[in-house]
């Protein structure tokens, strides 16, 4: 049985899916973070449990060939980067092997597995950023939660972010601060300021800026706003988002408008995208174009079908497919979504489009009872996966593919294996890397009806 504190020399033959290293000490895993395969080294055991164990590096005696210098000042002490440490070729295998361990290891599947896509930038890619807000030796700082805590890590130069926010978070912390908005703090649930939180259009150069807070600050902020429209002149939308919960839920339901528009404009494959605070929206725009033309080919789209998107968000996915399609149907929980969802069909002159607030299994379900079947089902879950409900009422409808997108390897494959349950082949999958330096990756997935 491992010891904890005891140092052992071992060696690094695994990468989980989160980003650390995995070796094997008297027959037990133990999982060390910001190491690489390949690497030998002397690992201090912080935590033993009954099947597995936690280390940290005590000394690193061989490091891998694919180790390189790390480029991030916080790397080690942020949440957010887990793959700095090491060649952007070395971070596709780990993400390929780990979407391919998915479908073979969790679904029992063994469909065709196409190669990685990986993005063209590793750095500035990020259309979005939500920072959490603390007072730190009396001065108010932003920036990211340590590991596995929520300790802010004060820090404006995220190289995953434009350097345009950067810019922003530092002319406008000290005028906050100098307003008398204070920040907020979790344990004794006072203050003001939560988060701030920041978007750009990738294509348009648009920006909103959303402050969320425990209560509105439209009073303290408002001398302030003109100094910032003038400094940053595409900020076309400044909102506050009330959030009062007692919650790790960023956003509050409640969104004012402080300046300018509720919502900022983008491009996303050729259709022109209304974006809200509350909307979801891929945060590296250029690779998500790539990602929804691999989804478009995966529906393989006559002009014939009736195309059904679940999960559709602002309808970026569905809209991209629409000029394929006879008739696209998209459903979405997030009432803002949906409004964003309608007025994008609207601008882009989809005619044949058509978007239902709701929850996915249960409008699933609906569309099933009336006799609406779909040709080809899109379906982009959260990170939980499908609802079982959206899983059988799809299959009822008798699609002839489904294309799954998902952030979420383990989800995507359980329930590919559900589909493959219910007399789909899961034919192809493809991952695709939206989050170059993170541990995070995306997958498409074609399923087809059996004959």
């Amino acid at each position: 049985m491992l010891q904890k504190n005891e140092i052992y020399d071992t060696e690094i033959t695994g990468m989980t899916s989160e980003g650390s290293g995995v070796a094997r000490i008297d027959g037990m895993a133990v999982f060390v973070p910001m190491t690489a395969v390949g690497d030998k080294l002397r690992v201090k055991i912080v935590k033993v449990l009954k099947s597995y164990a936690f280390g940290i590096i005590d000394e690193l005696t061989s490091p891998a060939p694919s180790r390189c210098e790390v480029d991030c000042p916080v790397f080690r002490q942020c949440g957010g980067c887990v793959f700095r440490h090491v060649t952007y070729e070395e971070e596709l295998r780990y993400k390929e092997d780990s979407v391919r361990d998915a479908f073979t290891r969790i679904g029992r599947l063994s469909p065709e597995f196409e190669p990685i896509l990986g993005d063209e930038r590793r750095c500035g890619y990020r259309n979005k950023a939500q920072y959490p807000v603390a007072i730190q030796d009396g001065k108010l700082v932003c920036g990211f939660y340590a590991r596995h805590s929520h300790r802010v890590i004060p820090f404006t130069g995220c190289l995953l972010q434009p350097q345009i926010f950067t810019e922003i978070l530092e002319f406008l912390l000290p005028l906050v601060q100098k307003a008398g908005i204070s920040a907020y703090d979790e344990q004794t649930h006072t203050g003001l300021l939560r988060h701030i939180y920041l978007r750009q259009g990738f294509h348009s150069g648009e920006i909103s800026l959303c402050f969320v807070v425990r209560k509105s600050i439209r009073r303290q902020i408002a001398g302030i706003l003109p100094a910032i429209q003038e400094r940053f002149p595409a900020l076309v939308s400044i909102t506050e988002s009330i959030n009062s919960e007692k919650t790790n839920v960023i956003m509050g339901k409640t969104l004012h408008v402080l300046a300018g528009s509720d919502v900022i404009s983008d491009t996303m494959c050729g259709n022109k995208i209304e974006i809200s605070p509350q909307s979801f929206y891929q945060v590296n725009t250029a690779q998500a174009e790539r990602l929804y033309g691999i989804a478009k080919d995966y529906a393989q789209l006559n002009g014939s079908e009736l195309l059904l998107d679940l999960y559709c968000g602002a309808g970026t996915i569905g809209l991209s497919m629409a000029d394929r399609a006879e008739k696209l149907i998209g459903a979405e929980v997030i009432p803002e979504a949906v409004e964003n969802a309608k007025k994008n069909a609207a601008r882009n002159g989809v005619k044949n489009a058509e978007f239902l607030c709701g929850d996915a299994g249960e409008i699933a379900e609906q569309l099933l009872e009336s006799g609406t079947m779909p040709d080809v089902v899109v379906v982009d879950p959260p990170r939980k996966g499908c609802d079982m409900n959206a899983i059988n009422a799809i299959s009822q409808m008798n699609p002839r593919r489904i294309v799954m997108i998902s952030c979420n390897p383990s989800t995507a494959a359980r329930d590919a294996a559900e589909f493959a349950a219910r007399g789909y082949t899961v034919e192809k999958v493809r991952a695709v890397d939206l989050f170059p330096g993170t541990g995070h990756v995306e997958c498409v997935v074609l399923m087809s009806r059996e004959k």
